[in-house]
């Protein structure tokens, strides 16, 4: 009879705790997959209509005392999200299913909002955060807790800053889509890649406002009629709390200032000595930005490099983009007002004490003696950042007049 050595024994018994298994397993037809979220503030009288699920109004486990919050979601219905863009005979069935509750937190809202549907609330497809700004101005690191811990939750999930109600966002029905979810992350990672707006998803912003020579920024964003979304500009934080909002062309200062290189925007260029105006479109940015210490004090200097290409001519008057000169003199006059725009945008967030270049993460990286010694917390960066004395250069050449004919 052949016998068994102990060896194969003990691999035989130990062999199975090395597979991977499917051991947290759950049906997708089980599941309650969330789409998007909308965070506002709740209506006076809220806490009346919330059950007592996670707390009792008396005793040891009352509710936080914070400011009570309406979460609104999206729910995708399963078997009603079409995959590919709208096909011909509608369906009838609404690919989404939103639902509102209240709550003293983020992760209150959702386990009042489990008690009230039978699937597992299930975070893994979340795509997009819509804040109210009333809501991010309080500061949003109450919702950051949650949202962090919960392993289901992508990191490259976008939070946004919305002027209206968020839930507003929850119940718009776009032409281009029928998962509004999918057409407002869609716009939104649409505008990174056409070099609208600087990679910002939710990871990003939770660094940047973890960082302690950095402040967080998000898109901000603005209805316009009842299913155009507008990108209004860049919502700004000190801390955790939105400060305020640029004005939409500033996104393209603020992106050239970073360096994000990938160009995109327009804006129009007089010529001089004419009524004539060309629209030009940045098609590269690059930047180069320095720190020293002079007389005990950090100095930055920031060296922006455009390339722009002429996409229209505006004005009666005769002007051929062919003569160098005025190329020359385009290129001088676009200098002078990216200049203008830089050196504004880098003093209005001087006054809100709101680092979102991380002027500050670049004086910590290579001056970490002078960091330790003068500066260390977040705080006294954005004290030192009001008064940080930043020079801007900008390298503006045309690098394309296009054909006439």
């Amino acid at each position: 009879m052949k016998r068994v050595s102990i060896r194969t024994i003990v691999f035989l018994l130990f062999f199975p705790l090395l597979l991977t298994g499917c051991w947290d397993s759950e049906d997708i037809e089980n599941r309650a997959n969330v789409l998007a979220m909308a965070i506002d503030e709740a209506e006076p009288g809220a806490a009346q209509e919330e059950g007592n699920i996670s707390h009792l109004e008396e005793g040891e486990t009352e509710p936080p005392s914070e400011n009570m919050i309406n979460v609104t979601v999206q729910i995708a219905v399963p078997g009603e999200v079409a995959l590919g863009p709208p096909q011909g005979g509608a369906q009838e069935a609404q690919p989404v299913w939103v639902l509102s509750t209240v709550g003293h937190s983020l992760e209150d809202a959702i386990s009042n909002l489990q008690q009230e549907i039978s699937d597992q609330i299930f975070l893994g497809q979340l795509q997009v955060v819509v804040v109210n700004e009333d809501v991010a101005k309080q500061g949003v690191d109450r919702f950051n807790e949650t949202l962090r811990r919960n392993p289901q939750v992508r990191r490259n999930a976008w939070m946004v800053v919305s002027k209206e109600t968020a839930s507003q966002y929850m119940d718009i029905s776009p032409a281009l889509e029928e998962v509004p979810t999918l057409y407002l992350a869609n716009m939104i990672e649409n505008s990174v890649r056409i070099g609208k707006f600087p990679e910002d998803y939710m990871g990003l912003f939770w660094r940047m406002v973890s960082s302690k020579g950095q402040d967080g920024y998000l898109p901000y964003l603005e209805l316009k009629g009842e299913e155009q979304i507008q990108l209004n500009g860049i919502a700004y934080f000190k801390g955790d709390e939105m400060v305020d909002n640029t004005d939409p062309i500033e996104i393209g200062a603020f992106m050239g200032i970073i360096g994000f290189e990938d160009g995109g925007y327009d804006f129009f260029a007089p010529v001089p000595d004419s009524n004539a105006h060309v629209m030009t479109e940045a098609a590269l940015r690059q930047s180069n930005i320095e720190t020293t210490i002079a007389d005990g004090k950090p100095q930055v200097d920031v060296t922006i490099r455009y390339e722009f290409i002429i996409t229209e001519k505006t004005g009666s008057e005769d002007i051929t983009l062919d003569d160098e000169q005025v190329i020359a003199d385009i290129e001088k006059e676009g200098r002078k007002a990216t200049l203008q725009a830089s050196e504004n945008l880098i003093e209005k967030l001087q006054d809100e004490q709101s680092d979102i270049f991380g002027f500050g993460e670049y004086v910590r990286a290579k001056h970490p003696i002078y960091w330790n010694r003068e500066i260390e917390s977040k705080e006294k960066w954005q004290e030192e950042f009001q008064d940080l004395d930043v020079n801007v250069d900008i390298i503006y050449n045309i690098r394309r007049i296009g054909s006439s004919t």
